[in-house]
């Protein structure tokens, strides 16, 4: 069946770089796309007509919020307080324990899901909170989301994250990694059995991948056998480092080294390799100490970053910049990690703090940004069937509105998309020549209902903080409201 989809402007590809066509078509025959341009003298069996919108390449993901968020928990809390929110001695040699029931684990992934589609993201690599987990992902609740994403018909790579530390507050208030390396190596084991199962499942749109949680909780052994499981199964590994001060400087104490110069000493940088955030590197105003050209190893392994500017600049923190890991020849991908999962809201802040840093626009455009957010995820997945419009490729395209008041005039698409636009502008989604979304709509899901359980979810998983919290100051005095609540 072949299917044609026209609008006011179709992003095209071609073959080097996006270009804006003007009332373009896109056809697709089942799963593959067979032309991109203006007036198609063939055959279709059904026009679906996007009208006056942008019909882009849908969005790639890399680091994709696969639960409730819980950023908005940790968003305004004083430095004073930050601790709080982390686990306590106490709570850990007491016996960590899950919070969620299995069916709560099951269902957090689908809502999320749902979230991604509405938002324009036809590829993810999801991550989860650790933070009010047992210790991290089970096969399981990895199971049961890799069906959810089947059904939805979203694409993905995935795979159950594992550590073989966590960080914990101590009595007197200082942060330390506690070890179980049997917890690590056992994670990574589930993670290994996870890709061999499910790599290929629901026609080829779920994909493995490895998934170590953050580097100071990983112990050098695992992450060596990691990066060997890798090449063994031929999957993408993501592993956050470079992201923050404390695990920058318990890195340099632990090896006298920068996080990414660690990596690369064992081998763990490469094609196949992300780093998310990769924004705490020596020469970063936030880092006192360290010296070497990080972006450097980077570039010559072939590593990607992961930017995810909104999360991090909320945090008050910023890549050092876009523009400048870009005229490095890093790759550079986008992810959300947060709600909501806007790429729109995300590379208008990515250019923003670029830019502001750089003093100029240059390569901190929006355009700059809109490649990364397609064709640097792309990239690092070896998939040239993603991230683009062309023939041959996958059919993920997304179609965003421009009929909206809020827009204001249209001069360029993507310059008033991101300029003025939101993820709530997508208004079509195709992943893989099926529709998964029309009109703010999914098949098959009831968004209030999974908005009133995630409602639910939010408020279990927020009283699990009282319980770790190392001062145990209560529920009033841990999350305080903006202003005086009045009862």
């Amino acid at each position: 069946m072949k299917t044609k989809v026209t609008a006011k402007y179709v992003i095209g590809f071609d073959g080097d770089d996006h270009i804006i066509i003007h009332n373009g078509e896109v056809v697709y025959e089942n799963d593959t796309i067979l032309y991109v341009g203006q007036k198609y003298e063939g055959h279709a069996d059904e026009v679906i007509d996007a009208g006056n919108a942008v019909v882009s390449p849908g969005f790639i993901d890399l680091n994709a919020l696969g639960d409730i968020d819980h950023d908005i928990v940790h968003l305004e809390v004083p430095a004073s307080r930050s601790k709080n929110l982390l686990w306590s001695e106490q709570y850990y040699e007491s016996g960590y324990h899950e919070v969620m029931t299995p069916e709560e684990e099951a269902f957090k992934s689908l809502y999320a899901y749902s979230q991604l589609i509405l938002n324009g993201v036809t590829t993810a690599m999801p991550i989860t909170s650790v933070f009010y987990k047992r210790w991290a992902e089970t096969y399981e609740e990895l199971a049961a989301a890799a069906d959810h994403a089947g059904r939805l018909g979203l694409r993905m790579y995935m795979g159950p994250s594992y550590q073989s530390g966590m960080r914990v507050v101590k009595e007197n208030g200082e942060i330390e990694v506690l070890w179980n390396e049997e917890e690590g190596r056992a994670g990574l084991e589930r993670a290994v059995q996870f890709v061999k199962d499910f790599d290929g499942a629901h026609d080829g749109l779920i994909r493995g991948m490895l998934a170590p949680e953050r580097i100071e909780t990983q112990t050098p052994e695992n992450l060596i056998q990691t990066k060997r499981y890798s090449e063994e199964l031929g999957c993408p590994i993501r592993l956050h480092a470079a992201q923050g001060s404390f695990e920058y400087n318990e890195m340099h104490r632990r090896h006298s080294m920068s996080p990414v110069q660690f990596l690369h000493s064992i081998g763990f940088l490469g094609e196949r390799t992300a780093i998310p955030h990769a924004h705490f590197v020596p020469g970063y105003s936030g880092a006192t100490i360290g010296e070497g050209d990080d972006l450097a190893i980077l570039q010559e392994t072939g590593t990607t970053v992961i930017h995810c500017p909104l999360v991090i600049g909320r945090h008050g923190d910023a890549l050092e910049t876009f523009a400048r890991y870009k005229r490095r020849g890093i790759n550079v991908a986008i992810g959300t990690d947060t709600f909501p999962p806007d790429f729109i809201q995300n590379i208008r802040t990515a250019s923003m703090f670029s830019r502001l840093l750089e003093r100029d626009v240059t390569d901190s455009s929006y355009a700059d940004i809109f490649r990364a957010a397609t064709l640097g995820g792309a990239r690092f997945l070896g998939r040239e069937d993603l991230g683009r419009l062309a023939p041959g490729a996958k059919a993920d395209l997304i179609a965003i509105d421009l009929d909206g008041f809020h827009l204001g005039p249209i001069e360029d698409p993507i310059r008033t998309l991101i300029m003025s636009g939101s993820g709530r502008d997508v208004k079509l989604s195709i992943i893989n020549g099926r529709v998964v979304m029309k009109d703010r709509l999914i098949p098959g899901l009831d968004l209030e209902e999974i908005k009133a359980k995630g409602q639910r979810y939010f408020e279990k998983m927020k009283l699990g903080y009282v319980e770790r919290d190392y001062q145990q100051l209560g529920e009033e005095e841990l999350f305080t409201p903006s202003f005086r609540v009045q009862k």
